[in-house]
């Protein structure tokens, strides 16, 4: 297994993870908040499982090799070496807190490659605690969220003697995310940017005592005794909860001029509030030379420093990926200071939808011996007659998809293309009145905006989306069922719906409905953790068509009535890594009842990416049974 975690770099709200947690002695101090956004550098590592031992071979930044460095999986002996405050303590520590909540063997873990700098207030060794725990939590599916593993590697940590910042394991999150610290309660909401958004960090070069710095400030709290500390607790209680609250709305917009405004007006009040507080460090010469130097102001919206502030680093937000180029040309030619590029980048759009329709329709035979299921009639909302694929892809199309792809039997390209890219005579087309004229023409273009791919030989739900792995590529992709029809409960479509889930997660989604026990055995089944109560589910286990002893023990959520549980829903977003154990499945035939299916590979994916559920507002319709087929006849109109 392959893993990859980033760095990650405090945008906003720099100490006030620490000045949060003071209130757990002073409930009148403001709550922390933290931006933090993951560098687009990091540690690469290729993970396997060992039977009783910790290995770990790891790459420095500078391309030089260490390790293997091995320990027994025992609890005294991994203790013993995190407290030891070396290199391989924080894999140990990590490796301790795993071993003493979970049933686990060893790790083998080779760090091929890493390409983020040490020191430089990017979370170095965050980044290797968090792959430590992920490396853990996938190997053994351990049904960690990314949530558990940040807690892991941060407990894990806290066994060394470094005494990190609660907010440096944020880089679990791969995305840009906001961090709120109360006491001992943190709540973190991930977001994504609408458009790339381009940073340039650079390294001062100079120095500055970290220790000192918290130190001094830390003196101020959790009772403010004079003005000064006064001032230090106001920048980072409610001056700096209302810049970083701005911040985040304005990289949720893409503004990355009111970013960069926001930017410099944080560096000036830190500046005013915080310097007198440690003068020797947070004076900063350096610091305050480099964003205020002459040459790189046309191609910068604003800048700041970086972490706990001092002559360390700084970060600018500039106008476009030229202008990065350019501050960064400018910068190692005129300061000699070395520069590294950040890009927070934009959630992939979901351009394409598969929908397969190559089954025969043996519940519905002998009718499906005339006419395909997926062209049986339904009646939409306008009282339009029309055939259950159009009303599919139509769904597709309204979720914002820009092509779909529609999996069927060689014998039946013809058939679906002379529905959707062929015109009726045009005797026909003369009787249709002007409002069906102009439908008829829809449907055209509707038509060239689908591809036909053929499932030579029907071997389950699972061969045929493998069937659109060439056309798909490498992005994500709308997945829909081709006899299934959604209604929804609110303006936006069903398929929408579950789009702007993954949108908002950035990693794999199907869209769920709460069903009782007594149906489960008809559907795919999860269960996880709520990110968002009754919305939005961190999956832990997805498992095809249980019996109600199975659910009861393994698959009820949290909050739900015992009778009731989450089922799939019939539409997902996929990341392109499916079609891997697809492949994976078909070569080795690897066959569940027969045939390849797709639910072993969901749950495959969601031990290697993250999976989310989330909770559908509107109802499915089936056609793929007769009493569920003229239900739907009957209810889809009204949906």
């Amino acid at each position: 297994m392959k893993l990859f975690v980033p760095g990650r770099i405090c945008l906003f709200g720099e100490h006030s993870d620490w000045a949060g947690g003071h209130r757990r002695s002073n409930a009148e101090l403001e709550r922390g908040y933290t931006l933090i956004t993951s560098t687009n550098q990091g540690v690469y590592a290729e993970v396997k499982p060992h039977p009783n031992r910790l290995i770990l071979k790891t790459t420095l930044s500078d391309g030089t090799r260490h390790g293997p460095y091995s320990l027994p999986m025992e609890r005294n002996a991994l203790l013993a070496e995190a407290e030891k405050g070396e290199f391989f303590s924080y894999a140990a520590g990590v490796a301790y807190e795993i071993l003493t909540n979970y049933r686990v063997q060893g790790l083998e873990i080779d760090n091929y490659l890493t390409d983020l700098p040490v020191k430089k207030g990017l979370s170095s060794s965050a980044a290797i605690s968090v792959l430590v725990a992920r490396a853990f939590n996938r190997t053994y599916d351990l049904k960690l969220t990314t949530r558990g593993e940040m807690e892991y590697a941060y407990r894990g940590e806290t066994t060394t003697p470094s005494r990190c910042g609660r907010m440096d394991q944020g880089c679990a999150y791969q995305r840009p995310i906001l961090m709120t610290f109360d006491g001992d309660h943190i709540d973190v909401k991930d977001f994504s940017v609408p458009h790339d958004m381009y940073l340039v960090i650079v390294d001062l070069g100079a120095s500055k005592d970290t220790r000192l710095i918290l130190s001094q400030l830390n003196h101020c709290y959790p009772f403010a005794e004079n003005e000064l500390e006064k001032n230090v607790q106001h920048y980072l209680g409610p001056l700096s909860a209302e810049i970083t609250q701005q911040a985040y709305q304005a990289l949720r917009d893409g503004d990355a001029e009111a970013v960069g405004e926001l930017m410099t007006r944080a560096q000036a009040e830190f500046d005013n509030h915080l310097i007198p507080a440690c003068p020797s460090q947070l004076t900063a010469p350096v610091l305050h030379k480099v964003l205020n130097y002459e040459p790189i102001q046309p191609y910068i919206w604003g800048g700041k420093g970086v972490g706990s502030q001092g002559d360390g680093s700084a970060q600018f937000i500039v106008k476009d990926e030229e202008s990065q180029q350019r501050v960064i040309k400018i910068i190692e030619r005129d300061l000699q200071m070395s520069c590294l590029k950040l890009v927070i980048e934009a959630g992939k759009h979901v351009r394409k939808a598969v929908i397969p329709a190559a089954g025969f329709g043996t519940r519905l035979f002998p009718a499906s011996k005339a006419m395909k299921k997926e062209l049986f009639p339904v009646i939409d909302k306008s009282g339009r007659a029309k055939p259950a694929i159009m009303a599919i892809v139509e769904e597709a199309i309204d979720a914002g998809v820009e092509e779909v792809c529609l999996i069927v039997q060689p014998g039946d390209t013809e058939l679906f293309e002379s529905f959707f890219k062929t015109p009726p005579r045009i005797e026909h087309y003369n009787k249709l009145s002007k409002e069906n004229q102009a439908y008829c023409d829809a449907l055209l273009e509707l038509g060239s905006r689908v591809t036909f791919v053929t499932q030579d030989v029907q071997e389950g739900f699972g061969h045929a989306v493998y069937c659109a792995r060439e056309w798909v590529g490498n992005e994500p992709f709308l997945l829909m069922l081709g006899d299934h029809l959604y209604g929804s409960d609110e303006e936006k479509c069903c398929a929408r719906q579950v789009v702007e889930a993954y949108e908002q997660v950035g990693h794999s989604v199907v869209g769920l409905k709460v069903t009782p026990i007594e149906q489960l055995s008809n559907f795919g089944c999860v269960t996880g953790t709520w990110r968002e109560a009754n919305s939005l589910l961190s999956l832990t286990e997805i498992y095809e068509k249980p019996d109600p002893e199975y659910a009861m023990e393994h698959l009820h959520v949290d909050g739900m009535d015992v009778d009731q549980f989450l089922t799939v829903f019939g539409i997902y977003v996929l990341q392109p890594q499916i079609f891997e154990f697809l492949e994976r499945n078909i070569t080795h035939n690897l066959r569940e009842r027969g045939e390849f299916q797709l639910t072993s590979c969901l749950d495959e994916l969601r031990k290697a990416d993250g999976f989310s559920g989330y909770v559908v507002k509107g109802r499915r319709f089936d056609i793929g049974l007769p009493e569920e087929y003229r239900q739907t006849v009957i209810e889809f109109m009204g949906a």
